[in-house]
């Protein structure tokens, strides 16, 4: 196959319609796709970073936040389920809000996945730095000597940036490596975390535990947080842990049945990982309660990374699996989360969106190669200079990535609603899966992302930096806003053809006529 054969050329170009981009197709089930979806999700890895600043905003009630997040995901994942059976591609967000609201819409919405995969990229191989220094240090038996290693920027950036290169080099190979890989790293990050909680109980059962605190049925109630700007703060962050589940869709593609694979994979995905929170809170929240003691949860000292501080407690010599099992799951996401983009940037040059060559897919893997290394080389970049920028850069960074989430999220549950707009009535099922649920679960992430971007504008916001006396954490997601719009107008000018709707247009099938057969994408087989 050659390289540029994929691209849209020819009567696709003039139908603009959903066409096909060289992938290999039906080379993912739907056991490998949920166990991609939770490594992108990085349960041990989300919870190390975000557990400790969630009980530091609601106490005993990270339970009800929990559900309270749960609930926008799992509406807006009936959305992209429902998006992806009329019009399964790679492209997801990007082609979606396309064939709904135009190019100029459809290319943000692109923007957004992408920027906010960027961040968390170079997010990623942080926690992935430290951990594992934190493991050779627990192994060494020398504390806080090696660790210590990991705050030094020149050595933080390297070792950093070798994981990258790890990372890009497993998934600019074919998706059968990347499952192989990623069913031994979900795994054994699973059992860890599932024996640490068991673990945990069995202290507080045996009265060994730090701060003992009986579970209550108080801890699920989100109205007992004390203010709404609490639970704003712990919403914010409940959406960043349960991220990433969309990467089922990204990969339609390549899934067997890809009209219903990815939406099961994507909804059982969500599932599985509020469960795993919840049980994950719970044991900890009873072994070491909220106070802010040595080991309390509430103790800042610990907040950024409670795992590893409760981990000799709790599992005392085998406290270094859960070190191995926070550094398995970030080296694992890195891998996995590279999925998301690459195909992303793919479609995005596919339809003339972006220069021709980020639609070339690799003749030997079938893969984005092209777009695979240059998601890696900018997520590698934006993690060096602002490893330097910022010390609290994966505090910042963290923030700043809710804000994109909600963005792209909540055009793409919008971009149901609208598709579907003239299928809402036709029966109980189509009014509930692509009009109310889309439409509630994208309101409440745009309000989240409207309260975010205020509230980021305080200098204190996020971890204290600040420019000129405007948080850093507003100056990130302005500014990533802004570069797409910039970037946009200039694709516009080289690349009017995308933008004039010739080589993806809005879509109108026939399903839009109530009663009428059902949709049709321009898709060719």
């Amino acid at each position: 196959m050659s390289q540029h054969a994929n691209t849209v050329s020819g009567d696709d170009a003039v139908t603009g319609g959903i066409t096909k981009k060289g992938l290999s197709a039906g080379t993912v089930g739907l056991i490998g796709a949920v166990v991609i979806g939770i490594s992108c999700i990085a349960p041990a890895y989300t919870l190390t970073a975000a557990l400790g600043p969630t009980v530091s905003e609601v106490g005993f009630q990270v339970p009800a936040i929990i559900l309270v997040g749960f609930i926008p995901m799992l509406l807006v994942a009936f959305g992209y389920r429902e998006l992806n059976k009329a019009m399964p591609d790679s492209g997801t967000s990007f082609t979606w809000a396309a064939r709904a609201f135009g190019p100029w819409v459809g290319w943000m919405a692109g923007w957004g996945l992408i920027a906010a995969t960027i961040l968390v990229l170079s997010n990623l191989a942080g926690i992935a730095v430290d951990f594992l220094f934190l493991l050779i240090d627990q192994i060494a038996g020398s504390p806080g000597t090696i660790a210590a290693l990991a705050a030094e920027p020149a050595i933080n950036v390297t070792v950093c940036l070798l994981f990258m290169l790890g990372a890009t080099f497993v998934s600019y190979r074919d998706m059968q490596t990347t499952q192989k890989l990623q069913y031994v790293l979900v795994t054994f990050q699973v059992l860890v975390l599932l024996v640490f909680s068991i673990a945990a109980f069995v202290h507080v059962a045996g009265g060994t535990a730090f701060d003992a605190s009986p579970i209550e049925l108080s801890w699920f109630n989100p109205f007992a947080v004390g203010s709404v700007a609490a639970v704003v703060a712990g919403l914010s962050l409940s959406i960043f842990i349960f991220w990433g589940w969309d990467v089922t869709l990204t990969m339609n593609e390549e899934t067997k049945d890809p009209e219903r694979t990815p939406g099961r994979a994507a909804t059982l995905t969500v599932v599985t990982i509020v469960v795993l929170y919840l049980l994950i809170a719970l044991a900890l929240l009873s072994f070491a309660g909220t106070g802010d003691g040595d080991l309390g949860l509430g103790n800042p000292d610990i907040q950024d990374n409670v795992f590893f501080f409760l981990s000799g407690p709790i599992l005392g010599p085998l406290a270094f699996l859960v070190s191995l099992a926070v550094l398995t799951s970030s080296a694992s996401s890195l891998q996995s989360t590279f999925v998301g983009p690459a195909r992303t940037l793919l479609a995005m040059g596919h339809y003339g969106a972006l220069p021709r060559r980020f639609a070339t897919v690799s003749p030997r893997f079938f893969t984005p190669g092209f777009a695979t290394v240059v998601a890696a080389v900018v997520a590698s970049g934006f993690y060096a200079v602002m490893r330097f920028v910022s010390e609290n850069v994966l505090w910042d960074t963290i923030t700043a990535l809710g804000m994109m989430i909600c963005f792209y999220y909540g055009i793409t549950a919008f971009a149901c609603v609208w598709y579907f707009r003239r299928q809402w009535f036709d029966s109980v099922r189509s009014f509930l899966f692509t009009m109310l649920f889309p439409l509630v679960g994208g309101l409440i992430l745009a309000v989240l992302f409207v309260i975010t971007l205020r509230d980021s504008m305080a200098p204190d916001y996020g971890s204290g930096s600040n420019i000129a006396g405007v948080g850093l954490v507003f100056i990130l997601g302005v500014t990533v806003i802004l570069l797409g719009v910039a970037i946009m107008i200039w694709q516009a000018i080289k690349r009017p053809a995308f933008f004039r709707g010739e080589t993806l247009s809005i879509d109108a099938p026939a399903s839009l006529r109530r009663g009428g057969p059902r949709a049709t994408t321009g898709r060719r087989r």
